[in-house]
């Protein structure tokens, strides 16, 4: 039984390998902007986070899982996700400037924000259709109120915040900036490893079978 990650994201693929999974990677040909506005426009407004992430994790499992499908050649299953920070009412992906993520961090400086993570897994084999499971999962996640000028500036400067979703991470230097998180810790990673367990359960998949 084998996996592919539909993402290049370096966290994604670490949580994959610390549970034991050594997956391939296929980067989605997916213009994230493009789906989302297409889905807006048909429905007249905007999508809440956990609706956004959900369509964008679809879109990028299904566009590897069709590729895989085609080749027939793969037997397993092909995981997609996505990410996005809200806060204050507001939905954060990623910042890309420095300017965008200092601007962030003085605003989550003391706050708490919601990270929405939206799960795809379909389940590919050949001469098969592939069949998907999907699930959101959320963490709440709350920052310290003490945090310096200084240590943002310096954060910022470190060039980790900039391709993350909602300018953070948990697992490497920004870890020290969060005092609380609610919900499966994997989720604010990158990916919920509870919930891809539970939808490869969906589609008859045993996670241990996916051990390397």
């Amino acid at each position: 039984m084998r996996v592919c990650l539909a993402s290049t994201s370096p966290a994604r693929l670490m949580l994959l390998r610390q549970a034991g999974i050594e997956p391939l990677t296929q980067s989605p040909d997916v213009d994230e902007d493009a789906v989302a506005a297409a889905a807006e426009a048909e429905r007249g407004s905007e999508l809440a986070p956990d609706e956004l992430v959900l369509l964008l994790a679809r879109a990028k499992a299904a566009d590897v899982a069709r590729r895989l499908a085609d080749e027939g050649a793969f037997d397993g299953i092909v995981i997609g996700g996505d990410s996005m920070f809200a806060l204050g009412g507001r939905v954060y992906g990623k910042p890309y400037t420095p300017e965008e993520a200092t601007r962030r961090w003085h605003e989550m400086r003391g706050a708490t924000g919601i990270l929405h993570s939206g799960h795809s897994v379909f389940r590919v084999s050949p001469g098969i259709a592939p069949v998907e499971a999907t699930a959101t999962a959320q963490a709440s996640v709350t920052f310290a109120d003490d945090i310096g000028d200084a240590e943002i500036e310096a954060y910022v400067v470190s060039g980790e915040p900039l391709l993350v979703a909602g300018a953070f991470t948990v697992d490497s230097l920004g870890g020290a900036f969060i005092t609380r998180v609610d919900g499966d810790p994997s989720t604010v990673v990158g990916m919920s490893l509870s919930t891809v367990r539970r939808l490869a359960a969906e589609l008859g998949v045993t996670w241990t079978d996916l051990w390397s």
